[in-house]
């Protein structure tokens, strides 16, 4: 055995994450894989964040970031070897002495419709009241024109079910990945297709962030990274950082491999909505994988050109 081995096995990666349910279950995953990949031993370490000591809306609290500032601050004095986001909650621009080391294969992206009586979204009667903590899915749920109040809420995944049954909302919008990790699948009475509600950028993917100089620790979450989930999600967070949006705006974007004429291509999709749904902008690339960053960059511009901009801002 080397002596990177008898480290690896002996020594135990401190791995920073939220405490909520769905958080903690995230990072056991990625914890778990480093131990059946490495070796090595991994301890949660809890941290409690701006975003889930305050109880306001997103926006109000200045939206990008204000579940990951924590997290990294303690990443970065050294209290802990490895954080886990989700990939959504990270602001675009890098943090300097932080590096994204792992990318691990997504969930499904899609969002996910949990009604009362098992009602589809069609289904819901007009003036239906229904809830979500996103301006993104409550700008594209209004956009569909079926009459639906839509109703700002935070908390948790099974604090927003609770308010269904029986509560004070018709339905509530939640992530599917987030329903999937938590083994409550059989909450969800339709899965929502991107035609009529685009996903977030990085929606179902995780972001495993490690120090630039930790080699070992770099090494180790090597193994964890899926290069298709990281290239599609690149693409995705391109769209978002050239529109010049946070991930409380009103933005959506997807993309999806495919096999092309001359092998892997990358399917993006992007989508800017006005706030109460009057107006939005769609558009579509496809380009190879390697292509991800242009591929964003270009479908953003091409937003930009049909208003974008203006749909965004009077979403402030």
């Amino acid at each position: 055995m080397t002596g990177l081995s008898t480290a690896r096995s002996t020594t135990t990666l401190r791995l920073g994450t939220r405490a909520s349910q769905l958080a903690r279950t995230q990072s056991q995953t990625v914890a778990d894989a480093l131990t059946a990949a490495g070796g090595v031993p991994v301890e949660l370490v809890h941290i409690s964040t701006e975003g889930d000591r305050n109880a306001a809306a997103i926006t109000q609290l200045g939206g990008t970031g204000v579940f990951v500032t924590a997290i990294r601050a303690a990443l970065l004095d050294g209290t802990v070897d490895v954080a886990v986001h989700s990939y959504k909650d990270l602001p675009t621009a890098p943090e300097p002495g932080l590096v994204l080391a792992a990318v691990p294969p997504r969930e499904d992206p899609r969002d996910a419709l949990v009604a009362r009586d098992r009602l589809t979204l069609g289904e819901l009667p007009a003036g239906a009241r229904v809830g979500t903590g996103a301006p993104r899915r409550m700008a594209q749920l209004r956009a569909l024109g079926l009459g639906l109040e839509v109703v700002p809420i935070r908390g948790n995944v099974d604090t927003r079910m609770a308010r269904v049954v029986p509560g004070d909302l018709d339905a509530v919008v939640l992530a599917r990945a987030g329903l999937a990790r938590l083994g409550r699948l059989d909450a969800v009475t339709e899965v929502l297709d991107p035609l009529q509600v685009l996903p977030a950028p990085a929606q179902g993917a995780l972001a495993v962030e490690c120090r630039a100089d930790d080699e070992r620790t770099l090494q180790l979450l090597a193994a964890l990274d899926d290069p298709g989930t990281r290239a599609a999600v690149l693409a995705e967070r391109t769209t978002l950082a050239a529109l010049e949006a946070g991930c409380s705006a009103p933005v959506a974007a997807h993309a999806e491999l495919a096999e092309g004429d001359d092998g892997l291509e990358l399917y993006l999709r992007a989508s800017v909505t006005a706030i109460d749904g009057s107006d939005g902008v769609r558009g579509s690339l496809t380009g190879p994988v390697g292509d991800a960053e242009r591929l964003g960059r270009e479908l953003a511009a091409d937003l930009l050109d049909r208003g974008a901009a203006a749909l965004m801002a009077a979403s402030r």
